[in-house]
């Protein structure tokens, strides 16, 4: 039980280590105007702060630690989603909005992970 969710774990901090590289690739290839600009900052806090806070869920003492980080873990994932979607408004590179739809399928897994992850620490649902 305990190698299954220390296997859970490193899955998660992987997927979004990996996700926050993929997000600053893609902040690099965008338009260089102020909307871009400034979505790109936002969208930039928001997805790397999802394995910041997964990494300091995983070493924090208490289990309430881990809920509390996994949590804004989902919020930034939710927000990171927010911004995606902006961009994929406002901006009209094909080739970069095929890279933002993407990322934004990306984000919603990872959303869904740490929803499942939180039900079960929050013993709303069984493993």
């Amino acid at each position: 039980m305990e190698k299954q969710q220390l296997k859970i774990k490193n899955v998660i901090k992987n997927k979004t280590f990996q996700f926050s590289l993929r997000i600053i690739n893609l902040t690099y290839k965008l338009p260089n105007n102020y909307s871009c600009t400034t979505v790109g900052r936002q969208l930039l806090r928001s997805a790397t702060s999802i394995g910041a806070n997964v990494v300091e869920a995983q070493t924090g003492r208490t289990r309430r630690d881990f809920i509390n980080y996994y949590q804004i873990a989902l919020k930034s994932a939710n927000e990171t989603k927010y911004w995606l979607q902006i961009l994929a408004e406002i901006v009209k590179i094909p080739t970069i909005n095929i890279q933002i739809m993407h990322l934004l399928r990306n984000a919603h897994e990872i959303c869904k992970i740490l929803g499942a992850s939180l039900l079960t620490l929050k013993g709303k649902r069984s493993v």
